[in-house]
């Protein structure tokens, strides 16, 4: 049984040469080295890996050598070989079989040769991005078929990597050991002609049967020294014409220059920023524009050098950024390989003299085509790192995203190739955040920035914002909100709501970017499966948080809550409470206090149907007392207020709630003159009867019934706009807009338009202020009606009552039997009444002048309401003036309404 040491490689290897060879292990130990050197070369077969192909050529060679008994065996040897699964590199044994079969003796033809400079490519895996296209593809497996191989062969598939010339393509057959060489004195009788071996390609020595005479043998060696020693002395030149460059110097100065390396005769201009060949060189123009053509490889490679050597070592440049320069070396790395198949084809000429005929394989001319498509890849490099400069994160990606823009095929692929390694970091930090909520962006590249000085309050409102220019150009704005609120959702979630679920219970996690390929397979389909990502984490994400925020905190009753209190629209509570508090607030402002509001508060709740509220939204409604100003009465501070905490303080921020109580404090303003005005009315029934026996008085009682009949009208048509055109109309948009509403942005915003459009609507935004004022002026007039007839009222009552003491006093006279007045009296008695009725016409006056004051207040409303650019408020000037009772008063308004409009519009 073999040791372990007899079935390594090595061991394996040397048996095989002394095998091949016939001699011992000592002999062989040269062959062996190259062998080994060979074998851990990276040079592979330039040949499709097909095993098919292989066998059926095995199968044709023994046919052509009528051999058909040998081709029936080996085909079922094949067939036994494939169905074992012992071997893994089956294609690998057939081709070296193969090439053993050769028979190297048949020198090419020169033409032959030629052809095969470039009928060769790299492996498939020999190139760094995905991209083929037509070209000339692989070496024939034998030589006397090369010719017609190579032209079937013409249009099948290879690479277009920088470094896609294989060394085999540059000098064809490879050059062998001196001690394989025809004419060796070494060399044992009938071992063979001398061995050849193609790089790349060939594994093994191949032996010939006899070997022809040591003359011939030398014979045919001299025109290989002598061809190797001509072409070694025109590329060294000649010492005593300094001043005259060969090519193969300049090929060798070029090869430099590729790599950034001035050489003897091209050189560096800073001047102009170019490489230059020097004036004293006596070149051809030809050969000169051409060398001047080869080095803008080297101008191309010096650019991205400096660009990946600047960024490689700046921490600041961010992921995103040492990505790019990694595709960067990846693509530089693939250049260097060119240049080191090159470098060593070009050593081996030097070493071993092995050339194609009596020429140099390395041309000027040759490494123009050779170097062709390398240099549009760094042209295309170039131009990324000049669009690049200046760029980091999602606005670098951006940048390189542009060039996927193109109708060149091959850029394009270039392009989209160095697009998946950069975007990787990108895609990377937008799974995290949409999966886990973590954002990780030390270099601030992400599109999503956090503020980590806002409080939790805030969180939702001020901690996460968007840097639009670092969102990456194939990501649309819809989809960057949409990263934005998943990630941001997650956070509110943990933060705030103090809802600590794994994200993988609201989320059906997918696979995400993992490596750069995952990213590029992505790219191919961002319309699709980059955006049902996004689509399916951002609806499962926000339905998950609705239904925390509705169900566990009632945000939809806060909501309602504060439509019954905050707006009055729970009635029967509002006027209760109106009633309990009319004591306490007529009382000057300095002397409320509030513990006793908040009982007055309490009691109201319990006898109306707010007791059966919910009593968290109870615990929350509370009173509070606004600034006081001298002269105010405790109407003019009181405001109910409502408690917001934790998650829903993220919809009733401090801003809504300031917007509430604005409203709150018009709405109950208007309220108070609507129960004013329905205490004037109480006040005409309850005193018509008394004060009929005042004839004398009954023109004061007119003029103030029709005075609060106009100020009723007026209030009545203000409550229906405001109760059913404004609150009734924005809040069923409201409701609407929260039941389908997809994220809580979409909620809070549906809320700012509503409380936006009440204020508007309600005169008290900017716009408005004229029309408050007016208003404002209105209620005024309503509170100086009050206070006039209650003047009024109050002296008619005390004369009505002393006539009545003064009826009373003189029955009570006649019937003790005494006269009923004296004369002093009754004298006395007129001079009073007397004055009474002179002060009727002051009553009449003061109301007249009241009327007046109102009616001019009113009119001025009206004319600022039908030049208003809202359409309702237009309407509602038609509503207060429905018979044309103030536009006979006013000419502005006898202008027809839709003139109006059209004027308000024009202007």
């Amino acid at each position: 049984m073999a040791t372990p040491d007899q079935k390594s490689p090595n061991v394996l290897l040397q048996n095989l040469c002394c095998r091949i060879l016939g001699r011992s292990e000592a002999d062989v130990a040269q062959q062996f080295q190259y062998a080994v050197r060979v074998i851990g070369s990276n040079f592979a077969p330039t040949v499709e890996r097909d095993e098919f192909l292989v066998a059926e050529k095995i199968k044709k060679e023994l046919i052509r050598q009528r051999r058909e008994a040998d081709a029936a065996l080996f085909s079922e040897l094949h067939r036994k070989l494939h169905s074992q699964g012992v071997l893994k590199n089956k294609w690998s044994i057939l081709y070296l079989l193969l090439s053993l079969s050769e028979d190297p003796r048949r020198p090419p033809s020169k033409v032959s040769s030629y052809a095969t400079l470039f009928a060769q490519a790299l492996p498939r895996d020999a190139h760094s991005t995905p991209y083929y296209y037509a070209r000339p593809q692989t070496l024939p497996l034998s030589y006397q078929d090369r010719s017609a191989q190579s032209a079937q062969s013409s249009g099948s598939v290879g690479s277009s990597g920088i470094s896609s010339i294989g060394l085999c393509a540059l000098s064809g057959p490879a050059p062998v050991p001196q001690s394989l060489l025809p004419g060796q004195s070494h060399q044992a009788p009938g071992v063979g002609d001398c061995l050849r071996q193609q790089l790349g390609s060939r594994l093994a020595w191949t032996l010939t049967a006899n070997q022809p005479s040591s003359q011939a043998t030398t014979s045919k060696g001299v025109p290989n020294a002598v061809s190797r020693n001509m072409t070694r002395s025109r590329r060294e030149g000649d010492t005593g014409c300094t001043m005259e460059i060969t090519e193969a110097a300049l090929v060798r100065d070029i090869l430099y220059v590729f790599q950034g390396i001035d050489g003897k005769n091209i050189k560096m201009n800073n001047t102009e920023n170019c490489y230059k060949v020097e004036g004293k060189a006596n070149l051809s123009r030809s050969l000169r524009d051409t060398a001047v053509r080869l080095s803008e490889l080297g101008w191309l490679h010096n650019k991205i050098r400096r660009y990946t050597d600047q960024r490689s070592l700046d921490r600041s440049f961010g992921l995103v950024g040492q990505s790019f320069c990694a595709a960067l070396h990846q693509e530089l790395r693939e250049y260097y390989r060119l240049l080191s198949v090159l470098h060593s084809q070009l050593q081996l000429e030097d070493d071993q003299g092995v050339n194609l005929g009596l020429e140099s394989s390395l041309t000027l001319r040759r490494l123009l085509v050779w170097t062709y498509d390398p240099k549009i890849r760094l042209k295309t490099l170039a131009a990324l790192v000049d669009h690049c400069q200046g760029r980091k994160g999602g606005e670098l990606a951006s940048a390189v995203h542009a060039y996927t823009k193109t109708g060149d095929p091959y850029m394009r692929s270039l392009v989209q190739h160095i697009l998946s390694l950069v975007s990787h970091p990108v895609l990377s930090f937008l799974y995290r955040w949409i999966y886990d909520g973590e954002l990780e962006d030390t270099y601030h590249e992400f599109f999503v920035a956090s503020d980590p000085t806002v409080k939790t309050d805030r969180l939702w409102h001020d901690k996460y914002t968007l840097r639009k220019s670092m969102i990456p150009s194939f990501i649309t704005m819809d989809q960057s909100r949409k990263v934005l609120l998943i990630g941001k959702s997650i956070n509110f979630l943990h933060q705030v709501c103090h809802d600590q679920t794994p994200t993988t219970k609201m989320i059906a996690v997918t696979k995400s970017a993992e490596s750069p390929q995952d990213a590029a397979d992505l790219f191919t389909d961002l319309e699709n499966a980059f955006q049902g990502k996004i689509d399916a984490a951002y609806f499962e994400t926000s339905k998950y948080l609705l239904d925390v925020l509705n169900k566990k905190y009632s945000l939809l009753d806060h909501m309602q809550a504060m439509r019954r209190y905050l707006l009055l629209g729970q009635g029967d509570f509002i006027r209760h409470l109106m009633d309990l508090l009319k004591p306490e607030l007529v009382r000057p402002a300095t002397t409320l206090y509030q513990h006793n509001l908040t009982g007055i508060l309490e009691t109201a709740v319990r006898a109306t149907n707010a007791q059966f509220d919910s009593p968290e939204i109870l615990r929350r409604l509370d009173v509070r007392l606004l600034e006081v100003s001298p002269g105010d009465t405790g109407w003019d501070v009181f405001s109910l207020d409502y408690h917001v905490d934790g998650p829903i303080a993220t919809v009733f921020t401090r801003e809504c709630m300031s917007h509430y109580l604005r409203v709150f404090n018009f709405l109950w303003r208007a309220k108070r003159m609507e129960y004013i005005l329905t205490d004037i009315r109480k006040g005409h029934m309850c005193n018509a009867k008394l004060l009929r026996n005042m004839p004398e008085f009954s023109g004061v009682l007119h003029q103030c019934h029709v005075l609060a009949s106009e100020m009723v009208h007026f209030i009545h048509q203000m409550q229906y706009y405001i109760t059913f055109e404004v609150l009734e109309c924005s809040w069923d948009e409201l409701w609407n807009k929260v039941q389908q509403a997809q994220d809580l942005d979409h909620i809070i915003a549906a809320h700012e338009v509503f409380l936006d459009t009440i204020i508007s609507r309600c005169l008290l935004d900017g716009d408005s202020r004229a029309l408050l004022n007016q208003l404002r002026a209105v209620f005024d007039q309503i509170i100086e009606l009050q206070n006039a007839q209650d003047a009024i009222y109050r002296a008619a009552l005390e004369e009505l009552q002393r006539r009545l003491q003064f009826e009373e006093k003189k029955k009570q006279r006649e019937i003790e039997g005494q006269w009923g007045v004296t004369a002093a009296e009754e004298e006395e008695e007129n001079k009073r009444i007397g004055e009474f009725k002179e002060s009727i016409p002051k009553m009449c006056s003061q109301l007249r002048i009241l009327t007046h004051f109102y009616q001019g207040i009113v009119q001025q409303f009206l004319v600022l309401l039908t030049t208003s650019s809202d359409e309702s408020l237009r309407f509602l000037s038609f509503r207060l003036d429905f018979n044309e009772h103030y536009k006979a008063r006013e000419p502005r308004l006898r202008v027809s309404l839709g003139t109006r409009g059209r004027r308000s519009s024009h202007t």
